[in-house]
């Protein structure tokens, strides 16, 4: 994967969590800035969001941890480094934990 099209997965796949939580009937708030996404809960906890071009990863940063995601360009998805975790699997626990809210990423 080039660096062009590395930062082209991560901007839609940010692009697209926003859309998922402006659908949902939430207080969860977001900021993006300089290709970092901050969703903010309402309990004040952050889900924090980073793209890391040297290694071509984006990082999750939860309360329940720090989680590293490479992209599989044979499923077309994000998978954790250390397990094959969907992006997706995780993030619905970590909403849930974090925020009470329980959503159906399709990333």
């Amino acid at each position: 994967m080039t660096e062009s099209e590395f930062y082209d997965q991560v901007d839609e796949t940010l692009q697209h969590i926003e859309e998922i939580l402006d659908e949902a009937e939430t207080d969860l708030d977001y900021r993006n800035a300089g290709g970092i996404l901050t969703v903010i809960c309402e309990n004040g906890s952050q889900v924090i969001f980073t793209r890391q071009t040297p290694v071509k990863q984006l990082w999750v940063a939860a309360r329940s941890g720090g989680f590293h995601f490479d992209f599989d360009s044979e499923t077309k998805r994000w998978v954790r480094d250390t397990d094959q975790q969907p992006l997706a699997d995780l993030l619905q626990a970590v909403f849930s934990e974090q925020a009470g809210e329980t959503f159906s990423f399709d990333l």
